[in-house]
């Protein structure tokens, strides 16, 4: 009973919450990796494009809900949804065609398009918070839990309770849903695969007939549309706040040069690494070693770094990583 009590702890504190938090951050660099990959630059605008996102599908929820349309037991963020991802299209489609287009018509450095980025991050942030506020949003409407504490207690007869959160159990199965959708376009598509052609030779592209501006929309558009679910996702299962999502962007690119830029694979494994690493190198781990080992009687908590340092575990991993494996543990495109 112990060992099971001590199983459903970690279930509960380290395990589902880790899973939940690492497909929104496997997402989230899943649009990054990609403009890497394809437009050849870090987009440090991203954490703010989700931001934007979510502010959208937030705005289009309340309308939603004052006219008395919902889901039912699920949130009716998923049907606000489709609106945030086509007005995210719009933003960074306009903003291509503003800021990036210039450069990469003078093929300027990459170096310009990162710093040309970290000004559009500012602006795409004043526009949120002009938007929807700084104070804390919650979205999240429809059944609370799948399984509540109490449920779980009674079904089982254990000491501790686990609780499956309706969030966390949307979050995984729609970046389920849409991880196989992108990888069904990227391989099985006419235009997916020349956006894997662009990536892979640009000059042998070009030399095949590929358009270069679609190429470029088409990442764009995409990776609008992860932003958005990302940002959505992490805000119901969180909350919303703008300065969140400028916060959650350093274990985004972790998670993405981790795995490598460059590659989706990779990036998904670095969302779930990152995550994992995080979760359990902050949770103070002494409940499960009480049921574990009874009869011993820890000095402390158990915990490695306090909850306020979990974003210096991102950057430590990603620290080491450059470091050591430039180019991530599934050899994407080097840093």
């Amino acid at each position: 009973m112990d060992i099971l009590n001590a199983l459903v702890v970690f279930l509960n504190f380290v395990f589902i919450p880790a899973a939940a938090y690492g497909a929104q951050l496997a997402l989230g660099a899943l649009g990054v990796t990609l403009i890497y990959g394809i437009l050849r630059f870090s987009n440090f605008a991203h954490g703010d494009t989700m931001a934007f996102g979510a502010a959208i599908t937030i705005i289009v929820t309340w309308g939603l809900q004052s006219l008395g349309i919902s889901l039912g037991v699920l949130p009716t963020a998923l049907l606000a949804l489709p609106f945030g991802i086509a007005a995210t299209a719009l933003l960074v489609l306009g903003t291509d065609r503003v800021v990036y287009r210039f450069y990469r018509v003078q093929k300027a450095a990459p170096i310009i398009f990162v710093m040309a980025s970290v000004g559009v991050m500012f602006v795409m942030n004043g526009l949120t918070r002009l938007i929807i506020g700084v104070d804390e949003q919650r979205f999240d409407d429809g059944a609370r839990f799948v399984i509540t504490v109490r449920d779980f207690r009674e079904m089982t007869g254990l000491q501790e309770g686990l609780a499956f959160r309706t969030t966390q159990a949307l979050t995984l199965v729609i970046a389920v849903l849409v991880v196989w959708a992108l990888f069904w376009f990227l391989n099985r598509t006419k235009s997916g695969k020349a956006m894997r052609a662009y990536s892979d030779n640009e000059d042998l592209a070009l030399l095949s007939g590929i358009d270069p501006e679609k190429v470029v929309r088409m990442t764009w558009i995409i990776a609008a549309g992860l932003a958005t679910i990302a940002g959505v996702l992490y805000g119901l299962d969180k909350s919303f706040r703008p300065f969140n999502y400028f916060q959650i962007l350093l274990p985004i690119f972790a998670a993405a040069i981790v795995g490598g830029l460059g590659n989706p694979l990779g990036a998904i494994a670095g969302g779930f690494i990152v995550a994992f690493s995080e979760v359990a190198i902050t949770y103070p781990w002494v409940k499960v070693a009480g049921y574990l080992f009874p009869n011993w009687e820890p000095g402390g908590l158990l915990q490695l770094l306090g909850t306020e340092y979990k974003f210096a575990v991102s950057f430590v991993i990603l620290i080491v990583v450059l470091l050591f494996r430039p180019t991530g543990l599934f050899r994407g495109k080097s840093v």
